[in-house]
């Protein structure tokens, strides 16, 4: 029996919340794997490893790779890592807090690019959502001044990088296998850190410790697992779905910093997550109530 596409849909939705838990954990794991490893070379550890893992796994796909898959894995990876090496740049500028809310800008962007691209209106609740989802994020995570500077440029440009991956993910999942497509996106960004690496950062060699824990952590669940299910999920639900849904990422990330890391959470904080559970819920409910509320023509009529 086959499911239905409402069923697909909150399947869907339900995966890629789970994936923002991951990304949201992942930013303890990361800052561990940054005592141990400079970005660039971090980066080639973590994508190079995830992409031998998935074509050790999907191998039998890997033998029937056409050159559309190459294409359409080549873009989607150029864009994640654009994304990825603008943010690891802004980085150097500007504070955590302040580019984790610039970066989440990526929710409002994602209406109006697939909007402008695709020709068709996202829905009233779809920026609505986006635009309470962001408010959230300011309260989450934008503590400190709110002046614009490089480092603030560049992450607002690695948001816009992170807005273009999610609008052609769902462009290719339509016809490309998307373990195909997420195995050849994170060889892609495995092959364009590695000239990051060599030409602005030293090979600082292995070590031991839990950083090593810390990358694998990364390259497992926050890399393998968590693309395949973002372009497994993607193929059923719609991109402005997919931008909300994936920013309870900082959700997870505060708690996550709350809870390894002792970090303070604080009254205005718990207000910017109360935002965007609301944001996800009007996401994934919005559409459904607003159809429930409306006149049905044929009931009036009869």
């Amino acid at each position: 029996m086959q499911s239905s596409p409402t069923l697909k849909r909150s399947l869907a939705d339900f995966s890629l919340l789970v994936v923002a838990m991951f990304w949201g954990l992942s930013f303890v794991a990361m800052k561990d794997a940054l005592d141990t490893f400079p970005t660039f070379w971090l980066l080639v550890l973590r994508f190079t490893a995830a992409a031998v893992l998935m074509a050790l796994v999907f191998y039998r796909k890997m033998v029937s790779i056409t050159l559309a898959d190459l294409k359409s894995g080549a873009v989607v990876g150029f864009f994640l890592f654009l994304g990825y090496a603008t943010q690891t740049l802004g980085l150097n500028y500007t504070t955590p807090g302040k580019q984790a809310f610039l970066t989440s800008t990526y929710v409002v962007i994602v209406p109006f690019l697939s909007w402008g691209i695709r020709r068709i209106f996202p829905g009233v609740t779809s920026f609505v959502a986006s635009l309470v989802c962001l408010a959230g994020m300011a309260l989450l995570t934008l503590q400190e001044s709110a002046s614009i500077g490089t480092g603030d440029t560049l992450t607002f440009v690695c948001a816009l990088f992170f807005a273009f991956h999610i609008i052609v993910i769902e462009y290719y999942v339509a016809d490309r296998d998307p373990l195909i497509l997420t195995t050849l996106q994170i060889a892609m960004v495995a092959l364009l850190s590695l000239p990051a690496a060599l030409a602005f950062e030293t090979w600082p060699g292995f070590h031991g410790g839990s950083g090593l824990w810390s990358i694998a952590y990364t390259v497992v669940m926050c890399t393998v697992v968590a693309f395949a299910v973002q372009n497994l999920a993607q193929k059923y639900t719609p991109s402005t779905h997919a931008a909300i849904l994936l920013s309870l990422e900082s959700v997870f990330g505060a708690f996550a910093g709350v809870y390894f890391m002792n970090e303070v959470f604080t009254p205005r904080m718990i207000v910017g997550c109360a935002l965007i559970f609301a944001a996800v819920l009007l996401t994934v409910a919005g559409p459904s109530l607003l159809r429930s509320a409306t006149p049905d023509p044929d009931r009036r009529g009869a």
